[in-house]
């Protein structure tokens, strides 16, 4: 056996020791304040059944994380072999020790990324594990780990709880009925777990199964949805239902961030091409940038934030997406142009008082050119944490330096994890905070901010920007 694990205390902290002292005493402040993680892949099923457990070690760090597939994909591994399962289910790896074991001899593919300072974190604070892992000591962290799991005090709500998570919203489907918080709401857990309204499948007319979609929505929604006219009436009566289950905030993932409003003509007659197969690639631009500027009026009128997440050119690997379908690591960045594209719904509703939109890019040129200045300038708008390739100590750094300068921590929304695996959630939540201390120190360093102003504003990174981004502050007033 190897020494003990250990992370540094110091992770994540400038070497400077002027600078890192002053880090250590703002981190102190702040790494014990509750989590708010208002966007996440989280599923409710997990938590609205106190029984529940979080499955075997492979299915809680390795087969739903695509993170963690992907970096094994790039080195030759199958993704059946990791029990990633193909829509044929043809030949899929079941023995969840032979997963876990890939997974251990490949473990030093994720040094120095911000996945194996993740796993690391959960490994060690979050299940105690002691011992490296590798390829040698797979097993015995194997079996420490399935034991753990058994245990009531690692059911997904004692860890809930032990995370000291105050809010934590999940992402669902506009056609779901939120059986799951439901429950969670008849519990007394509705101010803790939130759906979050994601109509994607129902806007973008180009998607695999959008008839079936919208036949589905009619059912839920108890809405029958044959025209644009019948979905407008749909999507609002839907967004209520959502709001009563504790709903704060849209969520909408588009390629572009393009918006232009058609007119209900216009709108009527790409919706009826897309019910009879005969919509093309304009008909779905054209749709979803009219769809946008409609969320935006809806969210006006009903007081949910609405989110937009651009700039991914999702499921780039063709082959991958016709074996295994959405999701499974090969959606890769684009650039995306912001000024033009939400002009419109800026000029429409970006000085409207009721309106709120946060928007995340994968596009990181447009951080200083373009984001900062237009959070800048349009109340409405903040600008969302570095996202996805971005949510790293690099990827933070480089976006605090671009954009704090010139638009402000205060029009900005804070941090969100956008996680699928829920036991990274403080992990994800720590490395945040010990980099915004960290850059809050250097501008102590430098003069630029005193520490008093350098206390207030870790915690409002840490804590209160969400809070008050999603509008929870009200809410759990």
């Amino acid at each position: 056996m190897t020494d003990e694990w250990q992370l540094s205390p110091d992770r994540n902290f400038d070497p400077d020791p002027t600078q890192r002292s002053i880090a250590r005493d703002l981190y102190s402040s702040v790494k014990d304040l509750p989590i708010i993680s208002p966007h996440g892949h989280a599923d409710p099923r997990l938590l609205a059944d106190p029984q529940a457990q979080l499955g075997s070690p492979a299915e809680l760090f390795i087969i739903p994380d695509h993170y963690v597939f992907r970096m094994l994909y790039s080195q030759g591994h199958q993704l059946e072999d990791l029990g990633v399962s193909p829509r044929d289910a043809t030949t899929l790896e079941t023995d969840h020790r032979r997963i876990w074991q890939r997974f251990a001899e490949n473990f030093h593919l994720f040094r120095a990324t911000p996945t194996g300072q993740w796993l690391r974190d959960e490994l060690i604070e979050v299940f105690g594990i002691q011992e490296k892992l590798d390829g040698e000591s797979a097993q015995r962290i194997y079996d420490e780990l399935d034991a753990k799991l058994r245990q009531t005090s690692f059911s997904p709500r004692a860890l809930f709880e032990r995370f000291n998570i105050e809010t934590l919203s999940t992402t669902d489907p506009a056609t779901s009925a939120l059986e799951h918080h439901q429950t969670l709401q008849e519990e007394g857990w509705g101010q803790k777990i939130r759906p979050t309204f994601r109509p994607d499948a129902l806007l973008s007319v180009d998607n695999a199964g959008w008839q079936n979609s919208v036949e589905q929505f009619s059912n839920v929604s108890g809405v029958s949805i044959q025209d644009y006219s019948s979905l407008i009436q749909a999507l609002e009566a839907h967004r209520q239902f959502f709001k009563r289950m504790g709903a704060t905030a849209t969520d909408h993932g588009v390629f572009t961030p393009h918006t232009h409003r058609l007119s209900d003509d216009e709108a009527n007659a790409i919706f009826q091409r897309a019910l009879s197969g005969k919509a093309d690639a304009t008909d779905t631009a054209e749709f979803s940038a009219h769809m946008l500027m409609e969320m935006a009026r809806m969210s006006c009128e009903d007081g949910l934030v609405m989110q937009i997440h651009a700039g991914s050119f999702r499921n780039h690997n063709q082959g991958l997406y016709e074996r295994f379908g959405p999701d499974t690591g090969s959606d890769i960045p684009v650039g995306v142009d912001w000024t033009r594209g939400m002009r419109e719904l800026l000029n429409a509703y970006g000085g409207d008082p009721r309106f709120r939109l946060i928007v995340f890019t994968l596009d990181e040129s447009t951080y200083g050119r373009e984001l900062a200045p237009l959070a800048g300038h349009y109340p409405a708008l903040l600008l969302g944490a570095p996202w996805w390739f971005y949510d790293s100590p690099n990827g933070m750094r480089r976006y605090l330096d671009t954009v704090i300068e010139t638009a402000g921590i205060y029009n900005t929304a804070g941090f969100n994890d956008d996680t699928r695996a829920f036991a990274s959630i403080p992990a994800r939540h720590d490395m945040w905070r010990r980099v915004t201390c960290n850059w809050l120190a250097g501008q102590v360093a430098t003069g630029i901010i005193d520490q008093e102003d350098a206390s207030e504003m870790a915690a409002d990174f840490a804590y209160h920007l969400a809070k008050r981004a999603y509008r929870l502050d009200a809410e759990t007033a």
